[in-house]
């Protein structure tokens, strides 16, 4: 967005990330097909949010905290919203709640960063681990709770699109739950094993073992009355099947599992690894 022309502030609270940004900029990189760029920008500490009240206020406020720290980075951020404001969850998890509860239904909107294989290695460097999207995949899905496509929404994906791929949705919920469910085959089982992704999908009890967490992550999510979007572009009815010990279903999901993993350097793991 800032390498656009955008007016974006960063607010973290990594105190070293905050200060290499302010010296060096924020430096980006892609583990494939993309080559690295570097742009100044304009990072505060969380200790200095508070001179934006003599500024003016944000119209959009993106939260991109883990999941615990969403409710005080709402809190802090909330009076210094335009009175038109909002604030995005640029978040894994379903977040929307807890940011709704602070700043009100009519001022959350959510968007699901699908298969985005980011992380923050070192102080001002943010690394994917795969390429681009693009056509082949598209990461940003944005929308509004209640499901109609409105112009805000619509600004969220222009924002957004400066970085790959992008969608606005009418199934924010289902889409949130599709993500969740990928990361239940995924972030967990890299954390506990210590292995990466690949190392993950190349043993055969692992790949099959994260299957079948996809598929009753599928059957809970149909329960509550969710309309799931594809997962690993596949159908979740497939996915929930292979769990469920279909061997036809199976082999499609480890054949594209397979093929997509191509798309990914071998050494990356989920953040929670």
């Amino acid at each position: 967005m800032v390498q656009a022309g955008e007016d974006v502030t960063f607010i973290d609270p990594w105190p070293a990330h905050v200060d290499h940004m302010r010296k060096h900029g924020l430096r980006v990189t892609h583990a494939k097909d993309v080559p690295e760029f570097r742009v100044p920008v304009r990072a505060l500490h969380v200790t200095d949010v508070q001179q934006i009240a003599k500024e003016k206020p944000f119209d959009i406020a993106f939260v991109c905290m883990k999941s615990y720290d969403t409710a005080w980075a709402t809190m802090m951020i909330r009076q210094y919203l335009a009175p038109d404001g909002y604030v995005v969850s640029l978040q894994n998890c379903v977040n929307e709640e807890t940011i709704a509860a602070i700043v009100g239904w009519g001022k959350t909107l959510g968007c699901i960063a699908s298969s985005i294989t980011v992380n923050l290695p070192e102080p001002g460097l943010i690394h994917r681990g795969a390429g681009k999207g693009g056509k082949a995949h598209t990461v940003f899905r944005a929308g509004e709770v209640h499901g109609r496509i409105t112009p805000r929404a619509e600004e969220v994906c222009r924002l957004v699109a400066y970085a790959d791929s992008a969608k606005v949705t009418a199934n924010l919920w289902g889409e949130r739950w599709s993500k969740l469910v990928t990361n239940a085959m995924a972030n967990g089982i890299a954390a506990c094993t210590g292995l990466t992704s690949s190392e993950v999908l190349h043993n055969d009890a692992l790949r099959h073992f994260s299957t079948r967490v996809g598929s009753e992550a599928i059957r809970v999510g149909q329960a509550l009355g969710y309309q799931l979007e594809e997962i690993y572009h596949l159908p979740p009815e497939m996915i929930a099947r292979a769990g469920e010990g279909d061997e036809a279903a199976m082999r499609t999901c480890d054949e594209e599992r397979f093929r997509q993993s191509k798309r990914t350097a071998a050494e990356q793991r989920p953040s929670m690894g």
